[in-house]
Formats: structure tokens, C-alpha cells, sequence
């Protein structure tokens, strides 16, 4: 009933999450118009400040990304019941989307941010005695409708079970009636309000340099990606403004940089087809194909139980259930109001759904693929030369104009940064950093819990509206600045360096050991 590639831009996952650029569904929900509005209206109060310079070209053939997976066993259908009436917000500055937990924790890269401050082992308040002197935030976009192509299939896929189903059985019956009305690819005004709390977050977190000091702002050049930022700065000014104590004279922040996404253009905030044995690599598909073929069968089977006359693929159920979180994030601005498609499938199915998209960017952008961690070792470099306030050293995937010495595209004398990209962009920049040196190769034929992988998850990592913050603070004991990374409010200890019991390490140990990263990765493998 579906079909399933990965294209050029692809960012959700390893089932086809591409930009199709050629192919725009008619949006019944007027997406186009929201974005319009969103961008004319926000970019309209920034100055920006637009550098689209290619960067040098690769050699070779630079193939599409295919993607694939597989994996568990489905539990009998027990249905819990939801509210659709919650006591408290659904989305808060601090929280991020508590509703529905049980299920939402669980849709993988497709859950909303969910903050992990109870989750981590390590307090993420800054200790006593010490003071923060440098704070860098890398932010997936808000929630967003599904990429273009993915929608138009999602919406096939509904008409086709309409058309052929003789009967709707159990917890079905909406789909008799269910009209698709979502569009592609835009951000969404639960996405837009996400955005606005995070740059509230970033504010309040970093107030002691934030009322005083303007962020250096870069954005990977996609539009949701550019209305993501748009709306974080909109957060920050607005909590800026409200403390009294701020330096209200500062100009407001501004985009300062776009970073180009076209083919070929070297971009630290996003794989652009620069490595051409990456992009061909079709490791991830093949990853998450089998991992289906295990746990997709018994749902496969009630489901065409409870709709007979139609006949379900593997990928056809997946995305069915899809369709649960961009029809939750679409419905309100606040995500107060579950999608009916959600109940569909139990608690322990969704733990299955959540651990596939994990095999996803685990094998297809993170250590399980071999030149996984080299597509963020760019930013990494970048990271170094902000944090040392020494010029970039790099032979990947930086923009060599953009990131010249002294080039006003990327300043060294700044004490905030905010770089904002694609979940398929963070990834690769975590592994790149080592933060998940903990964590094993993941069973390709069991579900694991985070405990198992040492904290790593998609939903735990890159959900919409995920963000990383990389602190650098001066103690009163310690002459050497101490740098410690933060993974959506998760304090997540440092490898590679001798780590503090706070999952800190001095700054010279923490720069000398990013050896992988500071000696170019696998890099050279791209072309072999």
C-alpha cells in the first residue's frame, strides 16, 4: 500500500522523510498561508543578516540516502482511557509537553520536547559557587505538519482504507469519517509556540549573561528551521524585556547567519550530500526494514481484523502510526487535543514505534553507521574555536568562507550562541562530541529502555523542539573553566576527559579530548 524511500533533504527518519521539492500536496489546511504569516510577520521585526556562500565542492557522485528498519511483539489491545481535558497546560516554558506522557514520550523524533530534568542523575542547576561565562544552545525546529511527500502518502494511505474497508471495527470507527486536512512541511502554530517558550527557557537559564549580552544567531537555511529561530529570538526579546534588570538599550538579537542547504554546500548545521559515502549508505533502511518485520506483524493483523476489505504493509502501519503525533501538534496550538489515530495502538506498541525510530537515528546518523559521527565533526571544530576563542581548525564540513579568521560570520567574542537545524543535524554533532560513548551497539531484535543505552533514545534526544545547551562556568575553587553539556535539561557526563561527579570537565581536558572530532573523523572514507 506504500511505498518507502529516503530523499535528498530527508530529515524525520529513515522511512522517507524527504523534502520532495518538486512535489507540494494541495494543503487543505492552508499551511502555506501560516507560514507566510509567520515569517512575514517575525522576520519583519529582525534585521537579517543573510550569507548564503557556497561552500567548496566534493568530488564524486553523491547518491540519495535510502532507509530502512525492523523488530517486537505486540501486547492484546488494551485501550486506556485519555482526557481530552487536562488540569494543568499541556506545553510550558519550563515542562515542555507533559500530556499524555505515557504515549507522547514515546513517538520518537515526532514527540514534542519533553524536558528530562527528572530523568537526569545529575541536578541541572548551576552548582553553588560557580558563575556561567559561556552558553551555546544547537535546537531542532518546532513541531511541523509532515514533510510534503510523507503527507500526500499519509492521506493516500487514509482514502485507500475509506475506500476499501467493508466495515470498521473496535476503536476505528473515526476513520469511516476522518478528513486529512494537514499539510507539509511547515511549522505549526504548536511548533511556532515551542520556539517562543524555548528562547523564554534560554533566557531565564542564562539570565546572568543573557540581560546583558545578545546572542550570535546562525540558522540552517529551511524554512520551518528559519521560523523556528525567528520565534526563539521573539521568546528571548520578550523575556529580556520583562527583567528589569536586562540592558534594554541592546538592540534586539537578529538572524546573523543563513547557512545554505542546497546539494553540495558545506554546512555544519546540516549533512548536505558533501560526504558522498554517507549519503549512499543505505545501512539505516536495512536496520529499521528488519526491525519492522518483528514487531509490525500482530498489529498488522488486528488492525486489518478490525477494517476488513483492506490489506496493510509493514510501512503502512507505521505510518498510521505516524499520523498520531503530526495530527496531535496540528490540531491545537497547544497540543491539548489527542488524534484519534494515537489509540489505535497500545502503550507497548508505542514503546516499540519509539525504539524503531531510535534504530533509525542510531544506524543511520549516529555511531551505528560508520560515518555517522564524522557528519558532525564540523561543528564540533566550531564549537572548540567559540569555546577556546581560537580560529577554526577544520578539513570537514565547515564553510571555509563563512568561518574565515576574523570574518564577521563567525565572531569568536561572544558569550551566547544559538544554532538552529534538523534532528538528522544534531545527531551526528552528539555522537561527534562523544556524549553517547556509553552507549552499546543497540539490539537490532529487542527493544531496549534508556537505561540499557545509557540514555540514548530519539525521543530523549531529538524531539521536536530538542535542544542542547553547552555551558561553560568559572567556580570559585577551580582557575580553569569547567564545560559541561545539557541534552533537553538532561545533565549528560562527559567522556573522554576526567569528569567531575557533575558530569563536568575543565576546558583544556575537554577540548584535548575531542580527539576524534579535532582530527577530522573518519573524513577521508567519504571518498574511498
Amino acid at each position: 500500500m506504500a511505498a518507502f524511500s529516503k530523499e535528498k533533504q530527508e530529515e524525520e527518519g529513515l522511512l522517507g522523510e524527504g523534502q520532495d521539492q518538486g512535489e507540494k500536496p494541495q494543503r487543505q489546511q492552508s499551511s502555506q498561508k501560516w507560514r507566510s504569516i509567520t515569517l512575514v510577520s517575525l522576520l519583519g521585526a529582525f534585521a537579517l543578516f543573510v550569507y548564503l556562500v557556497k561552500g567548496s565542492q566534493c568530488n564524486g557522485s553523491l547518491s540519495r540516502v535510502k532507509i530502512q528498519p525492523g523488530l517486537p511483539v505486540a501486547s492484546p489491545l488494551v485501550k486506556p482511557k485519555r482526557s481530552s481535558h487536562h488540569a494543568h497546560p499541556c506545553n510550558t516554558v519550563d515542562g515542555g509537553y507533559q500530556c499524555n506522557s505515557s504515549l507522547s514520550h514515546k513517538w520518537g523524533q515526532y514527540s514534542p520536547y519533553f524536558s528530562l530534568a527528572d530523568e537526569s542523575a545529575i541536578s541541572d542547576e548551576v552548582p553553588h559557587g560557580c558563575q556561567i561565562t559561556f552558553a551555546q544552545v544547537i535546537s531542532r525546529h518546532g513541531a511541523r505538519f509532515p514533510s510534503a511527500k510523507k503527507s500526500k502518502g499519509y492521506a493516500a494511505l487514509v482514502k485507500s482504507i475509506q475506500a476499501n474497508a467493508t466495515s470498521y471495527k473496535g476503536n476505528t470507527e473515526f476513520i469511516r469519517s476522518y478528513n486529512y486536512t494537514m499539510g507539509g512541511d511547515d511549522l505549526v502554530p504548536f511548533g511556532v509556540n515551542q520556539m517562543v517558550n524555548s528562547g523564554t527557557k534560554f533566557y531565564q537559564r542564562y539570565a546572568s549573561l543573557a540581560k546583558k549580552a545578545v546572542p550570535f544567531i546562525r540558522i540552517s537555511d529551511s524554512e520551518r528551521v528559519v521560523a523556528s529561530g525567528v520565534n526563539f529570538i521573539k521568546g528571548f526579546q520578550k523575556a529580556k524585556l520583562n527583567d528589569k534588570h536586562a540592558n534594554h538599550r541592546q538592540s534586539s538579537p537578529k538572524v546573523d547567519v543563513l547557512i545554505s542547504e542546497e546539494s553540495g554546500t558545506n554546512n555544519t548545521l546540516n549533512h548536505s550530500e558533501i560526504c558522498a559515502k554517507f549519503e549512499e549508505s543505505e545501512l539505516g533502511d536495512e536496520v529499521e526494514e528488519k526491525y519492522m518485520a518483528i514487531f509490525v506483524p500482530p498489529i498488522r493483523a488486528r488492525l486489518e481484523a478490525n477494517l476488513p476489505g483492506i490489506k496493510l504493509e509493514n510501512i503502512d502501519v507505521v505510518s498510521l502510526m505516524d499520523i498520531c503525533p503530526f495530527d496531535t501538534v496540528s490540531r491545537t496550538s497547544d497540543g491539548s487535543k489527542l488524534s484519534p489515530f494515537c489509540d489505535l495502538f497500545t502503550e507497548a506498541e508505542w514503546a516499540q514505534y519509539d525504539y524503531l525510530q531510535s534504530l533509525s537515528k542510531y544506524y543511520g546518523y549516529g555511531a551505528g553507521n560508520p560515518l555517522g559521527p564524522t557528519q558532525g565533526v564540523g561543528f564540533v571544530n566550531e564549537l572548540i574555536a567559540r569555546l577556546t576563542h581560537t580560529p577554526v581548525v577544520d578539513n570537514t564540513s565547515t564553510n571555509r568562507t563563512l568561518d574565515a579568521p576574523g570574518a564577521a560570520t563567525f565572531p569568536l567574542n561572544y558569550t551566547m550562541y544559538a544554532d538552529f537545524t534538523h534532528d538528522n543535524g544534531m545527531i551526528p554533532f552528539f555522537f561527534a562530541l562523544g556524549l553517547y560513548n556509553g552507549t552499546a551497539p543497540l539490539s537490532l531484535t529487542k527493544a531496549q529502555s534508556t537505561n540499557e543505552t545509557d540514555g540514548f533514545s530519539s525521543a530523549w534526544t531529538v524531539p521536536f523542539g530538542a535542544r542542547a545547551y553547552v555551558e561553560m562556568m568559572q567556580c570559585r575553587r577551580d582557575p580553569e573553566p569547567l564545560v559541561r553539556v545539557l541534552v533537553n535539561d538532561r545533565v549528560v557526563p562527559l567522556h573522554g576527559c576526567p569528569v567531575d561527579k557533575l558530569g563536568r570537565c575543565r576546558r583544556r581536558d575537554f577540548v584535548k579530548g575531542l580527539t576524534f572530532a579535532r582530527s577530522g573523523g573518519d573524513w577521508p572514507q567519504c571518498y574511498e
